[in-house]
């Protein structure tokens, strides 16, 4: 029994001695591709959603009733200024017309004949022929036939205007939408809904809103000079419309904190259409010595975003930085990292912060010994 308790200490010091003397497994490096933090000159931009908007409305609507007998255009097409969009039956306004010219040459010749009968009572009543009240009689009837006569001047120049309503023509140049009342309906003076609606949008307008915040800088940008704005299309990014500040609300959005902005675009291609969403980027100016890295270095952490830094022993450091917004792909930070310092673009995935790093070289960059990977 001795013996025994005497052989197992030993062994156990035995099995400790040769754990001790076992190789440790080193860790593996980590592989990653990392790219040189850079400082250079980037614009200052705001980016909003917007949506485009006509610059001009128009809701035809008839100024005179009566029945629609011809529509001269198909909808959705281009029409200009002037052009005849739909004609109304013009034969009760011309009858209205031919009435109207009728009476005031009645009126016209009873009004000759009242001046021609006052005249002539001046002369009898000098001669005591007449007496003052029928002179004055005479002069009220002179004066009453001439009113008249501004009266069916009146009535006829309205005469000519229901006429000339009947042919309803394109107030301004634009696209048409759908026909909305077509040939043979009845239609009322101003009453009801539109007969088609035309929308001018050459130029444009891209209407969206910034954050109150910023408000001092669109000002003090403006103030300088004109401040540049592109429209990017969804699904043709790669071809903005460029446009130009026209429009700063005259107050802010309380409920959202936001002002509305618009940009005038030329849109003689047709690429901007109303209702359209787009990105809309203003420009303010250009950021002297910025520090940008690509946008896929910067992580999301639980405390904001960060980025894996190499440092120099080829350890990776995870970093906190504050970014002030992306463009061209590349992020824009303002504090975190200093220009010539390594951050990691891919495999931050398997990444802990301490962690060894093998550098490898982007797809399609050239590898160290000249090779391509």
């Amino acid at each position: 029994m001795t013996c025994r308790r005497r052989l197992v200490p030993a062994l156990l010091a035995l099995a400790a001695a040769s754990c001790s003397r076992a190789p440790q497994r080193a860790v593996p490096a980590v592989p990653v591709v990392a790219t040189v933090v850079a400082q250079k000159d980037v614009p200052v931009r705001i980016d909003a959603i917007g949506s485009v908007e006509p610059i001009a409305t128009v809701a035809i609507k008839p100024q005179v009733g009566g029945v629609i007998t011809q529509v001269h255009f198909r909808e959705g097409m281009d029409v200009k200024q002037g052009q005849m969009l739909f004609t109304i039956d013009p034969r009760p306004y011309e009858a209205a017309l031919h009435q109207a010219e009728s009476n005031l040459a009645r009126d016209e010749a009873n009004a000759r004949n009242a001046r021609a009968e006052a005249q002539r009572s001046e002369s009898l009543f000098a001669q005591g022929i007449l007496s003052t009240e029928q002179r004055d009689q005479l002069r009220a009837a002179a004066d009453a036939t001439e009113a008249g006569v501004q009266a069916d001047r009146a009535a006829l120049e309205k005469a000519r205007l229901d006429l000339e309503y009947c042919a309803i023509r394109a107030p301004i140049d634009g696209r048409t939408g759908s026909v909305l009342v077509h040939g043979g309906n009845l239609v009322k003076a101003i009453d009801g809904g539109p007969l088609v609606v035309i929308n001018r949008f050459d130029p444009v307008y891209v209407s969206f809103a910034i954050p109150e915040k910023r408000l001092a800088e669109v000002k003090a940008a403006r103030d300088a000079h004109t401040l540049a704005v592109d429209a990017l299309i969804q699904g043709d990014e790669d071809h903005p419309v460029h446009g130009e500040l026209s429009f700063v609300d005259n107050s802010v959005d309380r409920d959202t904190g936001t002002l509305r902005l618009k940009g005038l675009f030329p849109n003689g291609d047709r690429r901007l259409w109303p209702g359209l969403f787009v990105k809309a980027s203003l420009t303010l100016g250009t950021k002297t010595g910025a520090i940008v890295v690509p946008t896929e270095a910067v992580q999301a952490g639980q405390t904001g975003p960060f980025v894996f830094v190499v440092k120099a022993d080829k350890t990776a450091e995870a970093r906190p930085v504050v970014v002030d917004g992306e463009i061209a792909g590349e992020s824009v930070v303002i504090k975190g990292l200093e220009a010539g310092e390594q951050v990691v673009t891919d495999g931050q995935l398997r990444l802990v912060p301490g962690a060894k790093v093998e550098m490898k070289p982007a797809p399609g960059a050239p590898s160290p010994d000249g090779a391509h990977s």
